[in-house]
Formats: C-alpha cells, structure tokens, sequence
C-alpha cells in the first residue's frame, strides 16, 4: 500500500488513474448498411498535434466482408489513415482552437466505388492551475503491504498503488539539498531499514542529483534542475534489512520537472529571403518563417506567436504584408506591388512566448527579405516608327537593318528579351530579324537572294513581343509596331547560258571547220550596257574553237566516238562567257555533243595468241571479235581463213559458232610444235561492212591426254614475253647477290668470333698483364740492352751471329730455324687471331721446340743480376709447399703441368 501523509493531514487515497489522450466515438448502427456508420466523427485532444500521433478510428460497415477498401484523407499533407481505419498525423503542427474538419474517403479497389466521412478535431479547454503546489509539509511514500499467506496459499490483502509523480520546478534557487519525500516501509517499527533510491539522477549518470538518507528514507534534490536537458526522473526505491535482504518491493519514482520560462525563441534562420510576383492580389502568399522555443511546446512558455515590427520601405503602403501569428506564414495585404518602382521589401519579424503576451513573453527577431520578381507587364515599344537600310542584289547573310527597343522589365528575362515578326511586306520570306542577345535589338537580315532587276525596294512591317506573354490585362501600344525601308542596289551580275548544259548531237567523223552550233549566254543586268565575249575554257581532245563575238562553235579537228575522251558516246567542252562591266563578271556553259557512231573501226581477233596440240584432239582454239563501233556496226561477225598462203587452208579450219564467236582446229592429222600466225579475216554488220585480217599467233605443243602441253621449254620459249622473261632475269640476280652477301656476312662474322675468342678471358690476355714502369731494366749491367728488339722480333738477329760469350749456358742446341709467322709492325686487331692459331701451328710442328717440363730459354739478362734464376729446377724445392690444382682450370696446354706439380703424392 501506498500512502502520502502530510505533517497535519492523515492518509489520502489516490487516484489510480493514468492521464490518457482519449477519442470518443459515438454512432448509432442500425441494420447493417456499407459504408461508414455516422456523418462526422469528432474528437477532442488535450494536447497539439504531434507527427505519428494516433488521433482517431474511423469506423467502415463491411457487410460481406469481401470488400477490399483503401483509406484516403482530403489533406494527406497533415492526415493519413491506415487499412485499419486509424487516423493518424503526418506532421506535428499546433492545433488553435477552432475545429480543424478534413474528410476521409474508403474506395472499393475492384468496383471504385466511393465513400466520405467528416472528422473534426478541437482542443480540450484548459483552465489556468498552478502546475506546483508548494507545500511546507513534506509528504511521506510507503512501500505497498506484501502477500501473505492464507490457507497455505499466498494472498494479496491489498492491490498495489501507482505512485503519482512528484512535480518539481527547473532553475530552483535552493536552498540545497531540498527535500522532497520521505520513503518509509510499515516493517520499520519491527526491524532496522536501509533506504536507497536508484537510476539516472542518482547511482547512474548524470549521478548526485538525487540522495536519500539511508535511515529516514528522506529524498532530496541536491542542485536545480534543467528541463531543457532532463524533464524527467525515473528512480525506483529500496528498502533492504541490516543485512541486506530486500524488505519490501521496489516501488518506481517519477519527477517531473515543471518547465519555466527561461528560453527566448530562437529563428531558424537570421535572414529569410522570399519572393513574390509585381502586382500580385492580396492574399498572395509569400514566404514562412520559423522559430523554436526550447520550452515545452505544450505550456505557454514554449507558445509562439509572430508579428510584423516594421517594413521598409513603406511605399506605397506601410502594410503591405501581414504574417499569421501561428504559423508564421506572410501574405501580401495591400495592392501595389510594383517591381520597376520597388524591387525589394525588408521586414522585422518578432517571435514571443507566452503566447505573444508583451508583458511576461520572451522576444527575439528576425529579418524577412522579399524581393518583388518581375512579369511582363512592359511591352517593348521601338525607339522609331521607321527604320532603313539597303543591301546589294544576290547577297544573302547581309544584315540590312537594326532595330531598337525599349522595355522597362527586368533586363535579360523572358519577360524583356524580344522577338520580332515580319508582319507584311515579304510574301517570299527573303528576310528574317534576329535578336541580339546582349542589347535586345533586332537585325534584320537577308536569307534569300534578292534580284534588282525584279525588286527595287521593300518595305516591311515589323511586330515586337517578348518570349512570354504579356500580363493579363496588358494590351500591345502601336509603338510595338514599326516600319523597315530596305533599298536594293544593283550590281554587276555573272552572264549566264541557257540552256545549261546545251546537248546537240552529231556523227562522229565530221571533219575539221564544220559549223556545231551557237552556244550564247544571256547578261542579267538589263539596265546596264555591256558586251559579251566568248573563250574556250575545256575542251581535252582539242576538237572545237569559239567565235568570241557570236558564240559560234565550230570543229579544228575529226571528231571520234571511240575517243578515250569521250563517256557514254558524250563529249563535253566548257565555254567562258565575260562581259566587260565594274568589275567585269563571267560565266561558265558546257556543250555535250553527242556523238553517234559510224562504222570507222575494223573488228580484231580476240584473243591475240592461243595454244593447241600437235593433233586435232583432244582440244581446239575459241575466238571472238573485238570491235571498237557499237551496234549496229559490231557484230554479229563473220570468220574465215585467206586463201593465200595457201598452207593456212591446208593447215586449219575455221568454224562459226556463232555471231559473236567461231572454233579454230587444226586440219591436218599432225603439225609439229612451234609458233605459227594464222590470218583471220572477220566482217562486222556495218553498213556497209568493214572487214579486217588479223593476226592469231598460235602455239603448237606436246599434249598429253588431258590436252595440257608437256613441252615445257618450248611453252615457255613461246609463251614468255619480252616482259617476263626481263623479270625472272632480275629475280635470279637479286637472288644471287643475297646469296652472295650472306655468304660475306657469314665469313665475317667467323672471323670477329674468332677474335672474340682470344679476348674472351681477361686473366688470359696479354695485354691485360702487361704493365709499363719507369724503369723496365734487370741490373747494372743490362741498362745497355735494346729493348726494341722484343717489340719487333723480326727484326731480331739471327742466332748464328750472336757473339757467342753471349749465350745463356741452359739456351737450346742450334738448329735450323722452323718457319714461324712473321707479324707486321702494326697488325689489324682483326688479323690477331689469325697470327696466333699460325703461330700454334708452326710450334706444334717444330722438332727443335722443347718439351713443356724442359728448361725454358730466356734471352741474356746480364751477370751478377740480384734476381733469382726462373727455372723450375731452381725452385723445385719449394714446390711441396704450394697448391698447383689451379693449372687444371688454364685449359689442355697446361694439362702437362697440373699433372707434375698437381697431380697429389704420385
């Protein structure tokens, strides 16, 4: 049991209610009938609309229960309903205490059949109460009476109260710590209670805002509370034993912290910039502006109200906008916007808690911005009521004149860019009017070749709007209409032929100074006096001239059907016309002749040259005409063979096959293989006829079954031309010189390898182990020795001339000399190699040459040297003590060597 004692009361019930936002609805339901069962639902909220809050239930009669109806509101910007028929917010917005009425609609998906219902929303009145009742009593909470056990079964002997929440203020000035209740527990009389409170505010951040005394159970707040941070406390109170065994139930605290007005309203924005049309209505909504209070938006503290301070400027009304105090929305109130007069308005907007009450509400302000956009209610009207210009004949892209306008909208809008319109005056649309888009001005421009001779002057009326349309009520002034005076000029025009191009036709045959015909050109400039004269511009065969005065075309030469120059039985010549004005002008003509053909070509044989077997069969030789004229002067041809000599009837015989084509066999059983020309007289069908014999060069070979020539040096002797037989020369002597420079590259190449060779190891290049000092003598008494003569050994002395007091004792007997290569003084690297592999050759070769493991022969060094001797003999005895495996690695020539001195113990 739960009960609150005062210092001069006795225990008070409480209510053990909770407070709740009800919706009541009320209808009557009758016999069941589809659709919904009252006209209006109503309900009545005790708070603001909040976004998602559940407001109501709108109920729907299904009767069959197979309808399948989808829920609709009138304003689904502030109302939806879901499937089950619950209305619910979409925003949160403040609800005034006029009734807010929107309509529901339930549609049948399948038969779109349709249903409405009226909701209507109103605020619950409130009645002015101090939400604090401060009291100098310090109320007591006790923990509710345990079950006890009855029967041997447990039994409640009271039902547990809800503890009403403790209602205390923010920004307390103390003093602290301040008590709130005191937590006692019906068992302290029997036994020795510890009190403790817990939750955020107490053992859980933010912790110490809250302690109670562990022996009175006295709850106290220690420091004031913010409720813009925490509005509220849940703690839940203990009481355990000595020993800390839980006495009684926890029971659960609430502290609510009663909000005061200690937070200005703050705009969201400092400057708000809106816009709205120039002579816009009243009523015309503009723009809405916002502000927050960080109070509780359901108390008066955080109820904001907006009005207008001030407006600037304050033409042509002071109040031209008004603001609704609730939502912050600004509406124009006056007429008279004006853009070309005002073209900006600043406003000093003010938000007030307290529901704007000036004595006890808090203010701030904000600044609105509305800038008046322009429309079209300024037509363009031209600077003149006539304007001129001129232009020459025949040119087009020419602009002829600029037209000028003004307009007072804003400049580079839809509402002042112009457009211009050739009204009349140009029934052949020869002009159009562009609009320059930096000054507005209209350039009028020819866009179709305009001819002197037929129009001197036009005059054209020209119409000026904008690329949109003029506000309503707005007409046109005649000033959005002018007058374009164009002159034209004339000037020289080109001559021209007619007809272009001019066909005749004609024989072909016709011999040099026949009269063609007269080919003129006509001048188009009627009003000016000129003459015309006449040049022959192409003509490839050089078959025609032209009179320069009259026109007259005459032939210099035979004309030819058959010419290279001629197309499709059409020759074409291009004729010059020039007339002699400022500046003089010309133009060009062709004349096609076509020409008609006559039987001036004989027919040829084709083809030129044939092969056939020694014998009639197994093949023969297929031939046709070739005949340059057409019908009917070409075929159909007929063939046949001279009478003299008289061994071509003897040999062949001609068959016709055809008109175009005939068979040529041999007549006789054999004729030996060779080359043999067989005249052919051919007759076309001309009229008269034109006869021709021509030449068949036919090669006779060996045949085999299959009629294939198997005499291939005679098919090819016969065969070959001059031409072919040039380039199979030229093939097999380009073929041969790379034979032969691959050969050269392959040998040179032998010899830098073999050059490579001896470089290959530096350890075993000389002349990487030659080292030059400046003294190179052995002793005193060798400073005298030539040494020159090791730099040219073939130019050392012969060993029979030496004196003989001279001679090492250890030097090799005298023999004849081996014949060794003598080096040049200054050899080609190339040629190293070379000298080297001879120079082997010849030592191998030498009987006189000593073995490898004998005395090696030195040139004299001089006595009384302080060097010892270089002869292995000398220096045998210290060998035990050196490693000789290395001279296994210096290759077959020191084979001998590694085996004495390397070779191990034997």
């Amino acid at each position: 049991m739960c009960r609150i004692v005062g210092a001069s009361r006795t225990l008070l019930p409480l209510l053990a209610a909770l407070l709740q936002a009800s919706v009541e609805a009320s209808g009557e339901i009758a016999l069941c009938k589809t659709g919904f069962p009252e006209d209006v639902y109503s309900a009545v909220l005790s708070q603001d609309v909040h976004e998602g809050q559940p407001l109501l239930n709108v109920k729907f009669s299904n009767c069959n229960g197979k309808r399948k109806v989808q829920y609709e509101s009138s304003e689904p910007a502030d109302f939806k309903v879901d499937e089950d028929g619950m209305v619910y917010a979409v925003r949160s917005f403040p609800l005034s205490s006029e009734h807010a009425k929107f309509l529901i609609y339930a549609q049948d998906k399948e038969t779109q059949e349709k249903w409405q219902v009226a909701v209507k929303l109103s605020l619950k009145p409130t009645f002015p109460e101090d939400s604090v009742k401060e009291s100098q009593e310090i109320e007591e909470i006790v923990f509710p009476r345990q079950v006890s056990k009855h029967n041997g079964h447990l039994q409640r002997q009271k039902r547990d109260w809800v503890i009403p929440p403790i209602n205390l203020p923010e920004n307390s000035r103390g003093p602290f710590p301040q008590e709130l209740v005191r937590i006692r527990s019906d068992r302290d009389k029997n036994l020795s209670l510890r009190y403790s409170v817990t939750g955020p505010g107490a053992d859980q951040p933010p912790t110490g805002i809250f302690i109670i005394n562990p022996i009175s159970g006295q709850l106290s707040v220690t420091k004031p509370l913010d409720r813009e941070l925490i509005a509220r406390f849940h703690l839940r109170a203990h009481a355990v034993d000595i020993n800390g065994n839980q006495v009684e139930n926890p029971i659960d605290i609430v502290i609510n912290v009663i909000d005061m007005n200690d937070n200005r309203p703050e705009f969201l924005h400092q400057v708000w910039n809106g816009t709205v049309p120039e002579g816009s209505k009243p009523g015309t909504y503009v723009m809405t502006v916002t502000a927050i209070d960080a109070d509780d938006p359901n108390a008066l503290n955080g109820m904001l109200r907006y009005r207008i301070l001030s407006q600037a400027p304050s033409t042509p009304s002071p109040n031209m906008f008004t603001i609704n105090n609730e939502t912050g929305d600004i509406i124009t109130v006056a007429a008279g916007l004006d853009r070309e007069k005002v073209q900006q308005y600043t406003l000093i907007i003010q938000a007030t808690d307290m529901e704007g009450n000036p004595t006890y509400g808090l203010s701030n302000t904000a600044t609105a911005v509305i800038t008046v956009t322009d429309v079209n209610d300024n037509p363009p009207e031209f600077t003149a009521m006539t304007f001129y210009g001129e232009v020459p004949e025949n040119r087009v892209d020419v602009i002829v004149a600029n037209l000028t306008v003004t307009d007072k909208d804003q400049p580079h809008t839809p509402a002042w860019n112009a457009v211009y319109r050739i009204s009349g005056g140009d029934p052949t649309g020869r002009f159009a009017i562009q609009t320059d888009p930096n000054s507005n001005d209209g350039l009028v421009t020819v866009v179709k070749p305009i001819d002197f001779e037929t129009n001197r002057m036009f005059v054209l009326t020209v119409a000026a709007e904008n690329q949109v349309p003029l506000a309503k009520g707005i007409q046109h002034p005649p000033q959005s209409t002018a007058t374009v005076s164009v002159t034209v000029i004339d000037v020289n025009e080109n001559p021209y032929f007619a007809p272009n191009p001019k066909i005749i036709r004609q024989e072909e045959g016709l011999h040099a100074g026949t009269m063609l015909t007269t080919f003129t050109a006509q001048d188009p400039d009627r009003y000016m006096q000129q003459n015309i004269r006449y040049t022959k511009l192409s003509d490839p065969a050089n078959w025609l001239k032209i009179d320069p005065v009259n026109g007259q075309i005459t032939t210099i030469a035979v004309l030819d059907r058959e010419s290279p120059n001629v197309k499709n039985n059409i020759y074409n010549a291009t004729f010059l016309a020039s007339d002699n004005g400022i500046p003089p002008m010309s133009g060009t003509g062709t004349l096609q002749i076509y020409l008609l053909d006559i039987n001036d070509n004989a027919p040829q044989v084709l083809p030129q040259e044939a092969e056939t077997c020694e014998t009639p069969d197994p093949n023969s030789i297929n031939i046709t005409a070739l005949d340059y004229d057409i019908d009917p002067n070409a075929g159909p041809f007929a063939f046949d063979l001279p009478l003299s000599p008289v061994t071509i009837k003897r040999n062949w015989t001609i068959t016709r096959l055809n008109g175009d084509f005939a068979q040529l066999n041999l007549k006789i059983k054999f004729l030996e293989a060779g080359i043999y020309e067989v005249p052919i007289i051919i007759t076309d069908s001309g009229n008269p006829p034109k006869s021709n014999i021509s030449i068949l060069r036919v090669k006779v070979c060996q045949c085999d079954s299959n009629g294939d020539c198997t005499d291939v040096d005679r098919i090819v002797g016969a065969g070959l031309g001059t031409g072919a037989i040039i380039a199979i020369l030229l093939c097999i002597i380009i073929l041969l010189i790379l034979v032969l420079m691959f050969v050269v590259w392959m040998k040179r190449r032998d010899k830098e390898r073999q050059a490579k060779q001896l470089l290959i190891d530096p350890e075993d290049d000389v002349r990487d182990n030659i080292l030059k000092y400046d003294e190179e003598g052995g002793g005193e008494e060798d400073q005298d020795y030539d040494l020159s003569q090791l730099q040219q050994p073939d130019t050392v002395e012969p060993d029979a001339i030496k004196p003989v007091g001279i001679r090492r004792l250890d030097e090799r007997p005298i023999h004849a000399e081996p014949q060794y290569p003598v080096r040049s003084a200054a050899p080609h690297p190339g040629d190293i190699g070379d000298f080297i592999n001879e120079g082997l050759k010849a030592a191998d070769n030498d009987p006189t040459a000593p073995p490898y493991d004998s005395l090696l022969v030195f040139d004299y060094e001089g006595s009384g040297s302080t060097a010892g001797s270089l002869s292995s003999l000398h220096s045998s005895s210290s060998g035990g003590e050196q490693d000789y495996d290395y001279l296994n690695d210096w290759g077959p020539r020191f084979k001998k060597l590694a085996d004495m001195y390397g070779g191990g113990d034997d």
